[in-house]
C-alpha cells in the first residue's frame, strides 16, 4: 500500500505537472499557426512559438545574441517565432530583406510593438503612415541638409574637443559607453532640439537618467501596473516629455527668427502649424522624444564600438592618421581649424572605417513590420497579420559579398563596385521609404568624433574585447573601461 500511494503521489506532483505543461505547449503550438492561409500552398516558415503567451520573448530578452544565433543556425535564414505578445516571422539575407524593404505599403507595413508604440508615441516618424509620414519626413529632413549640417559642424566640434579633453585629464580609466552616451545626447539636444548649453548642463543629469529608463524598457511586455517594465518607461517618458515642451514653448514665443538653420523641433512646429490639423504639442513632443532618441543612442553605440576596434587594431588608427596629415601637407586643412563638409567629403578612408564598423556592429539590430496580406517569400507563406522582424546583423553576417567577414579589414569598402553589390547585404541605415532620415547627419558627427579623437588621443582598452549585448542597441557588457594619453604627431 506504502508503494502505491508513492507512486500516486509522484504521478500527480511531478508527472502529470509535466505532461499538462507539455499538453498546453502543443495547444499553443496550434493555436498560434491559426493565422495560417490554406489558399497559399506554401507552408509556414520552420520554428517554434516557445511558451503559451509569452512565447519566446524572455529567451530574446536574456540571450539576444546567443537566442538569434542558435536560431539562425537551426532554422535558416527565415523561421516562425512568438515574440512581444505577437507571431512572427524573423527574415534575413539581403534578397529576403529585399522584399521586405521594397514591399511598404503593399506586403508591410511598419508596426513596432505595443511596448514601443506605447512608450514612444502613435504620432511619431517610425509609426505614423502614408501622407502623414511622407510630410513629417519632408519637414525632418530639412534638418539634415547639407547646409545645415555645415552649420551643425562647430557645435559637435566643440562639444567633443570638450569630452576628449576631460577624458585626457583623467588618471583613472573612462568608461566609454557612458561617456558616449552623455556626449551625444548633448549634441542631440543642441542641434536636434535647439536646448540651450546651460540649459542642458542645468537638467542633464535628470535628462539622462530619464532616458536610460525610457530606453530600458521600449522593448517590454505590455503591461502598464505599478513597477512594470512599461510602467517605469513611460514615467520616464513623461518626464523628459515636460522638459521638451518648455522648450516648445520657448520656441513658440521667439519664433527663434535669429537662427539662420532651424533644428528639427522648430521644423516639427512649423510644419505642424501649417498643416490642416489642429496644432498638436503632444505629436512634436513625441516626435521631438524619437529623434533624440535616434540621435544620440545610436550613434554612442557606433562611436563606442570605434572606441573598440580601434583600440584592438592600432595599425587602422595611423592610416586614418595619415589620411588627415596629407590633406594639412596639401593645405586642405589646419590643425584646430573648424572642419567643413567638403573636407569630411575627402576623408574616403575614415569614412570605410565608419562603414565597417556599421557593419560588424550595427547598433539597431532590426525592424518591425507586421503582413499586410498573406504572401510567399522564399518558398514559405507570411500569414496576413504576422509581425516580420528584418535582422540588420544577421544580413550583414550571412552577405557573401563580404569575405573573412570576422575581421575588421575597412578596406574592403574601397573596393570599387562594392556599393552595388552590397545593397541590401550592407543595411546599417535600413532601406526603402523608412531609411533613417538622420543617416548623414551620422556619417558627419562619426567622421568628426574619429578625427577629433585619432589627432588628440592614444587609448588602450583595459579589458581587451568586450562582450557585446543588445538592448535596444549594441553597447559592450562592461561599459569598455579605456585609459586615454594625449598623442603627440611627429
Amino acid at each position: 500500500m506504502g508503494l502505491y500511494t508513492l507512486v500516486v503521489t509522484f504521478l500527480c506532483t511531478i508527472v502529470l505537472p509535466v505532461l499538462l505543461f507539455l499538453a498546453a505547449v502543443k495547444l499553443w503550438e496550434v493555436f498560434m499557426i491559426r493565422g495560417f492561409d490554406p489558399s497559399c500552398r506554401r507552408p509556414l516558415p520552420p520554428g517554434t512559438m516557445g511558451l503559451p503567451f509569452i512565447g519566446e520573448t524572455l529567451q530574446l530578452v536574456l540571450q539576444r545574441r546567443k537566442f538569434l544565433r542558435m536560431k539562425r543556425q537551426k532554422y535558416g535564414f527565415i523561421y516562425k517565432t512568438h515574440l512581444f505578445g505577437n507571431p512572427t516571422v524573423r527574415v534575413m539575407g539581403a534578397d529576403n530583406v529585399r522584399q521586405i524593404l521594397l514591399g511598404e505599403h503593399k506586403l508591410v507595413a511598419v508596426q513596432w510593438p505595443a511596448s514601443v508604440r506605447t512608450i514612444l508615441g502613435s504620432d511619431t516618424l517610425s509609426n505614423v503612415h502614408g501622407t502623414q509620414h511622407k510630410n513629417r519626413k519632408k519637414a525632418i529632413l530639412k534638418a539634415f541638409s547639407r547646409d545645415a549640417l555645415e552649420q551643425y559642424i562647430p557645435v559637435i566640434q566643440e562639444e567633443v574637443r570638450c569630452a576628449v579633453k576631460d577624458w585626457l585629464q583623467r588618471d583613472a580609466c573612462v568608461l566609454v559607453y557612458p561617456e558616449m552616451k552623455r556626449l551625444m545626447f548633448r549634441i542631440a539636444m543642441r542641434i536636434l532640439l535647439g536646448f540651450e548649453p546651460e540649459q542642458i548642463k542645468t537638467d542633464e543629469q535628470e535628462l539622462v537618467e530619464a532616458f536610460e529608463e525610457m530606453i530600458k524598457n521600449l522593448f517590454s511586455l505590455p503591461i502598464d501596473v505599478p513597477f512594470s517594465g512599461l510602467y517605469r518607461g513611460l514615467k520616464a517618458r513623461n518626464f523628459i516629455h515636460s522638459k521638451i515642451e518648455e522648450n516648445i514653448v520657448k520656441k513658440i514665443q521667439n519664433h527663434d527668427s535669429e537662427r539662420k538653420h532651424k533644428d528639427a523641433l522648430q521644423l516639427l512646429i512649423e510644419n505642424s502649424r501649417k498643416s490642416e490639423e489642429p496644432f498638436n504639442v503632444q505629436a512634436i513632443k513625441e516626435s521631438a522624444t524619437e529623434l533624440l532618441f535616434g540621435g544620440h543612442e545610436t550613434t554612442a553605440s557606433t562611436a563606442t564600438s570605434l572606441v573598440m576596434f580601434l583600440g584592438l587594431n592600432p595599425e587602422v588608427v595611423q592610416r586614418v592618421r595619415e589620411e588627415l596629415h596629407e590633406k594639412v601637407e596639401s593645405g586642405v586643412y589646419s590643425p584646430g581649424k573648424t572642419l567643413s563638409i567638403e573636407l569630411l567629403e575627402q576623408l574616403k578612408y575614415t569614412g570605410c572605417v565608419i562603414k565597417e564598423t556599421l557593419r560588424i556592429n550595427p547598433p539597431v539590430p532590426g525592424g518591425f513590420r507586421v503582413a499586410l496580406k498573406t504572401f510567399e517569400l522564399n518558398g514559405y507563406q507570411i500569414p496576413k497579420g504576422w509581425n516580420v522582424i528584418y535582422s540588420i546583423c544577421d544580413t550583414h553576417d550571412v552577405a557573401d559579398v563580404f569575405p573573412n567577414k570576422e575581421e575588421f579589414h575597412p578596406e574592403r569598402f574601397m573596393a570599387k563596385g562594392l556599393e552595388d553589390t552590397s545593397r541590401f547585404n550592407y543595411i546599417p541605415f535600413g532601406g526603402g521609404s523608412r531609411m533613417c532620415v538622420g543617416k548623414e547627419f551620422a556619417k558627419v558627427l562619426l567622421k568628426i568624433f574619429l578625427v577629433e579623437l585619432t589627432q588628440q588621443c592614444n587609448w588602450t582598452l583595459s579589458n581587451g574585447p568586450p562582450t557585446m549585448k543588445t538592448g535596444p542597441t549594441v553597447y559592450p557588457v562592461d561599459n569598455l573601461p579605456t585609459k586615454f594619453s594625449s598623442y603627440i604627431s611627429n
